[in-house]
């Protein structure tokens, strides 16, 4: 019975230990997204304000949650005037949904250091499961700040038709599916 208590104990502090919660570094990470215009080229924007929260117990990342919040306001695709048409009630209607979010329901690893993320979407007043693949890049000290640093790549799509958004613009002059990649960095607390 003593050996089962220390054993339970153990395993308990070792949780407790671990267990950590991750601080986006928001000069190192990049939430970017990519359409295909009329079949025939690829036009590409970003989240410029958006915030990622990384929280796990395990030091593989079994049981990571991602929580992702973008503000729709600070999309940005290099040319003003589309910025604001995708602002509008044709695509993301930022003054009536003025973010979107991500929780998620599930983390599973690969292999290589690859996992299968899904979670639920929330986007334009709709919400739907979504599943995105992750490579974790590893952990480094940073030399500047002294702080393990951790480093993830998301990458995946999901149908702008789930979402209504941009309704009335066929996949001939707008591809239904966007493409998701986002670079991100965490600071350990």
């Amino acid at each position: 019975m003593k050996n089962l208590v220390l054993t339970l104990t153990l395993i308990f502090a070792s949780v407790f230990t671990f267990a950590q919660k991750l601080t986006l570094d928001p000069n190192h990470a990049k939430l970017q997204f990519e359409v295909t215009h009329m079949t025939i080229s690829n036009v590409d924007g970003e989240f410029k304000k958006f915030d990622v929260k990384l929280e796990n117990t395990q030091s593989d990342f079994f049981d990571a949650k991602f929580t992702v919040t973008a503000d729709i306001n600070s999309i940005d695709t290099g040319i003003e005037k589309r910025d604001e048409h995708l602002k509008s009630p044709d695509f993301f209607d930022a003054k009536k949904y003025p973010s979107l979010k991500f929780v998620t329901t599930s983390f599973v690893k690969g292999n290589n250091n690859n996992y299968t993320l899904t979670g639920n979407l929330t986007l334009h007043g709709v919400t739907k499961p979504v599943t995105l693949n992750v490579k974790y890049n590893g952990n480094v000290v940073n030399p500047m700040s002294k702080k393990k640093t951790y480093g993830f790549t998301v990458t995946g799509s999901f149908k702008r038709s789930d979402f209504s958004l941009g309704s009335n613009f066929p996949e001939a002059v707008l591809s239904d599916a966007v493409q998701i990649s986002s670079n991100l960095e965490f600071v350990a607390e």
